[in-house]
């Protein structure tokens, strides 16, 4: 019988990587604002981190460096949330076609 994997848990084990190695988006919480870090593709400088509940964003340096004080600057069609959603429904579609075991 094949092991159940779960989004959850693909997730989690994506985390135990450092930063620069993850691939999946993750929630990082300072001074009361919760941004998305969006994993830093092959060509990137820098990875971005978006606000999870609006469609702003900065560069990851810039928010380790001052958190909340951080500059935010408006993006017209991408937040948090959406990263989030779209990487659940990703990995739920390659479970689906049998990719993950």
């Amino acid at each position: 019988m094949p092991i159940s994997i779960d989004i959850d848990q693909i997730f989690l084990e994506d985390r135990e990587h450092p930063p620069s190695d993850r691939t999946l988006p993750w929630t990082e919480i300072r001074d009361g604002i919760t941004v998305v870090v969006e994993p830093k593709p092959h060509w990137a400088e820098d990875m971005r981190v978006f606000r999870l509940d609006a469609r702003e964003y900065c560069r990851y340096v810039e928010w380790t460096a001052h958190g909340a004080r951080a500059r935010l600057l408006c993006h017209i069609d991408t937040s948090g949330d959406d990263l989030i959603m779209k990487a659940r429904a990703m990995i739920a579609r390659e479970i689906a076609d049998g990719l993950w075991n």
